[in-house]
């Protein structure tokens, strides 16, 4: 999506939280942040995205589903890994999975992503340990889905993994 569109959709979402705001203070207004601090995100703006993130994790922790708090709590994971705020990501994450695990309904693809981000942050974090069966399971789950992709990744991590340990 071109920055253009996306400087559309985020005008559009403001307005949307803004309304949801005075109306309706409770999920959909959650998830109207959690597309905010989407698009936040892939503007650049990391430090709008986590605001729009949390606020939207608080407001899933009282109204929305476990399901869709997990999802959102593992963006916000991202955010944070990516600026650098490690125990903040890692609590974000183990809070994440924590939820996914325990209500079977979650969707395996969400299953896997939050794990790959756990993964990310373990092996960055140096747990090499922890990083390899992280990676073995989500890519159990990325090709139980048919995600040539997400597997492909696994491979190339674990891979890394491997050869990093012969040096």
């Amino acid at each position: 999506m071109s920055d253009n569109r996306l400087e559309t959709v985020r005008s559009e979402l403001v307005t949307a939280v803004a309304r949801l705001r005075a109306a309706v203070p409770g999920e959909p207004l959650g998830l109207a942040l959690r597309d905010l601090g989407e698009v936040e995100r892939k503007l650049g703006n990391r430090d709008a995205a986590r605001a729009s993130y949390e606020e939207s994790v608080a407001i899933l922790r009282a109204h929305g589903s476990p399901s869709r708090l997990a999802h959102t709590l593992r963006h916000l994971g991202d955010v944070y890994r990516e600026t650098r705020h490690t125990d903040r990501a890692r609590a974000c994450y183990d809070e994440a999975l924590a939820l996914y695990r325990s209500y079977p309904e979650a969707a395996p693809l969400d299953l896997a992503n939050a794990i790959r981000s756990v993964a990310v942050l373990q092996q960055a974090s140096g747990n090499r340990a922890a990083a390899r069966a992280l990676w073995s399971e989500a890519r159990g789950l990325y090709a139980a889905e048919g995600i040539e992709a997400g597997v492909a990744e696994c491979n190339r991590r674990l891979l890394d993994l491997d050869s990093s340990a012969d040096e």
